[in-house]
């Protein structure tokens, strides 16, 4: 199974997406005019501003629930594979995906609300809907959905809930080996995949509503929490940061591990990471209550520096300062770097384990076992909730019933599965997924610009609003030329319709008596 899962990698991750993932952030960059740094201080404003309604969240809750998807065990595994196998020079080109893909975040997500639907009293919205309805191939977007399905449904949960299983093992032992049908499985991780599946089921079968309410809450404190002990550690290191910053720079033009092993697992677990070009990010952002659809594009591009910029350079910066690591060569048992014992794999949380353990002694497990709950529970939260989307899209052509609950016992039956099994399986198979997903979701957002180019068209119409400093902002998409909004149309329409009658009702001024 890991041979075969591997030889797919090896097809769906070939140089061609590595630059596909870099020159589509490069390709909306310029076209937006870098719209990442022009609008950094609108995004902070839309950011803390925008409500709920009945049938879509805030702002602030779709950036909660994409980032519960973004912020993850990327940030904290993902990272240390990415120097596990990459080297240094890794982390570098993952800051460059991350600064180009928070384009990608933008359009993708501002195509997302434009063509979202209303459905059983919530908005939904993702590629498979701006797929269908930008460039009319409804075949294009079932595979994408079916893809979604199964990659959020059934591989990356078990990515997650395995580095969960993983740290907690590594902070409190394995306990008792117990037999079952599946292997030999630790009891330590057979009560953390129970305890996960239960929580997780309490949750989901609560709707979109409950899961905005959980992640709203958990991960701007898991974020800050984890930073301020990464904080901590640089602070108690900051004599070291000019040669880190030093390493990180020269590894990444001529690096150790290759430039081909460099920028290939930088770029991948920078994807996996932040999400940008995926197409998981649109789904969270098509939820928001928003009076323009740039404005939640915005909001999306700003959660790619929250997840890349700042948490995953956390996590490095510890692991480098601290010396917690080692890099692999090109073949089984050489290290081009060997810092800790050979038996620690780079797939998993243990390199930032020991990496807080050496400065804070008794602390860095438990703490990134608890760290890593939080991350990666609140991720399965954001991949069931894609997947969710998805066959509301399925469903608006086959009414079949019984998917939804279907796809609440496989997910946690995958959380349960991926807790007990191994890592680097588990990591290939979500490689998989993610692969699947970037390919189709890139290749289908740069065909939309050239066929009618909805997120230019939104950005330009948003900014000349702003120039004029217009108090509600609104959208028109027949003005600019875009077809199939058909939510936006009708809200205009409406919009429209109560502005007249409310000036009808307004009453004439009385003609003046003559003197």
């Amino acid at each position: 199974m890991q041979t075969f899962v591997d030889f797919l990698n090896g097809i769906i991750w070939s140089p061609v997406l590595i630059y596909l993932c870099l020159g589509a952030g490069l390709f909306y960059s310029v076209l937006t005019r870098f719209v990442q740094v022009r609008h950094f201080f609108e995004m902070w404003r839309l950011l803390l501003s925008g409500k709920s309604s009945e049938k879509g969240i805030s702002s602030f809750q779709a950036l909660a629930v994409s980032l519960s998807g973004r912020v993850g065990t990327g940030n904290i595994a993902g990272v240390a594979a990415a120097i596990g196998f990459g080297g240094p020079g890794a982390v570098f080109w993952m800051w460059v995906v991350a600064f180009f893909g928070a384009a990608t975040a933008y359009a993708e997500s501002t195509l997302a609300q434009i063509y979202k639907e209303e459905d059983e009293g919530e908005f939904r919205g993702g590629p498979a809907y701006y797929i269908e309805k930008a460039m009319g191939q409804k075949w294009y977007a079932w595979i994408f959905a079916i893809a979604t399905i199964f990659a959020c449904g059934v591989l990356l949960p078990g990515v997650q809930s395995n580095s969960i299983g993983n740290a907690v093992e590594a902070a409190f032992g394995t306990g008792d080996m117990i037999e079952t049908a599946i292997g030999t499985i630790s009891f330590a991780k057979i009560v953390t995949g129970t305890v996960i599946s239960i929580i997780l089921g309490f949750i989901i079968f609560g709707g979109v509503k409950r899961i905005a309410h959980f992640t709203q809450v958990v991960v701007p404190f898991m974020a800050l929490a984890y930073i301020i002990v990464a904080f901590v550690i640089i602070l108690l290191n900051v004599n070291e940061i000019p040669r880190i910053i030093g390493m990180i720079l020269g590894d990444a033009m001529t690096p150790m591990a290759g430039i081909g092993a460099a920028i290939g697992w930088g770029v991948k677990r920078g994807v996996y990471s932040n999400e940008a070009g995926q197409g998981t990010g649109p789904h969270a952002a098509a939820a928001a209550n928003v009076d323009h659809p740039a404005q939640q594009g915005l909001v999306q591009s700003f959660s790619i520096y929250i997840d890349t910029l700042l948490v995953c350079s956390a996590t490095a910066f510890m692991i480098l300062i601290t010396g917690a690591y080692n890099v692999h060569g090109g073949a089984e048992g050489v290290f081009l770097v060997q810092n800790l014992p050979a038996t620690i794999g780079a797939n998993g949380p243990v390199f930032t384990q020991m990496a807080i353990e050496s400065t804070m002694p008794g602390i860095g497990k438990p703490f990134i076992a608890f760290a890593l709950f939080f991350f990666a529970f609140t991720t399965i939260l954001a991949y069931y909730y894609i997947a969710e989307t998805n066959i509301a899209y399925i469903r608006r052509t086959f009414k079949v019933k019984g998917l939804m609950f279907l796809l609440k016992l496989v997910l946690m039956a995958s959380v349960f599965y991926g807790t007990v099994k191994a890592a680097n399986l588990a990591w290939a198979m979500g490689d998989v997924g993610v692969g699947v997903m970037a390919w189709l979701n890139i290749v289908g957002i740069i065909i939309i610009f050239f066929m009618s180019k909805p997120a230019i068209k939104a950005l330009k119409d948003y900014e000349e609003q702003q120039a004029r400093k217009v108090e509600v902002y609104t959208f028109d998409p027949v003005a600019l030329g875009i077809k199939g909004a058909d939510y936006w149309e009708e809200r205009y329409k409406k919009k429209a319709v109560g502005t007249k009658q409310a000036s009808d009702e307004i009453p004439s001024p009385a003609p003046q008596q003559g003197s």
